[in-house]
């Protein structure tokens, strides 16, 4: 078994526990707090603010959630702190806002949202905020130049690799991640089951798969992989 066998342990909550941005929307403390509730794992994304300091955000702009137009990545933590998700009265919160709120009640899942030439410093700031934290937490990421920060930084943490596709030249790509030495895998339900998958999994790679929105991704995940990231749903009406 996987020293790393508690990210596959109970589901986990894309952006948190929202309910698809009616009333509780994606990424804030309010998701979060429903997750930390219901007992889920949380995955969150993570953006570097303009004063380095990691802020827990999906989109490189600001239209979609905040209804105005910019780059986070332009924006202090501050002035981030500021902005209204989604009309509510939730703001873009920081890593630490999240750390302080979640206090190792269940694991997080952190997926580090590159851009790059223009990401440095981001894995040492993130790790920065992790010191002393007591509770559970994975890193992962699409970006193989952040993978490798994260691992040359010596992450006292699990390091994953955030994927997707079923095409030989793509998993040419994953391999070669892995080869830095990653500890699991998040992967595209759809895109399963592939030959790079069955190979990672046979050598004891923990994978979790994004994003299940119904019983059918349900299903074909837990036929495929080890755990799901989910929304949309509550799992343990399905049990």
């Amino acid at each position: 078994m996987s020293k790393f066998a508690w990210i596959t342990e109970r589901p986990v909550a894309h952006r948190g526990y929202h309910d698809m941005n009616k009333e509780v929307w994606e990424n804030t403390l309010s998701a979060f707090s429903r997750a930390i509730e219901a007992g889920f794992a949380i995955e969150c994304d993570l953006q570097y603010a303009s004063d380095g300091v990691p802020v827990v955000f999906h989109d490189g702009d600001l239209e979609r959630l905040c209804k105005i137009k910019g780059d986070v990545r332009e924006r202090t933590s501050g002035e981030l702190g500021l902005l209204a998700v989604g009309g509510t009265k939730d703001r873009i919160p920081t890593l630490k806002q999240l750390l302080q709120l979640c206090d190792g009640k269940v694991p997080l899942v952190l997926e580090l949202k590159g851009k790059q030439g223009d990401d440095e410093g981001f894995a040492e700031a993130v790790l920065e905020v992790l010191e002393g934290y007591k509770g559970l937490v994975a890193l992962m990421s699409f970006d193989h130049w952040l993978l490798k920060d994260l691992k040359s930084l010596e992450a006292p943490y699990p390091v994953g690799l955030t994927a997707g596709g079923n095409e030989p030249e793509q998993f040419f790509v994953h391999d070669e991640a892995m080869q830095l030495g990653l500890d699991f895998i998040s992967y595209f339900y759809g895109d399963l089951p592939n030959p790079f998958i069955t190979a990672q999994r046979k050598r004891g790679i923990p994978v979790i798969t994004w994003t299940v929105r119904d019983e059918a991704a349900r299903i074909h995940t837990f036929e495929n992989a080890d755990q799901m990231t989910f929304e949309g749903f509550d799992p343990r009406l399905q049990a």
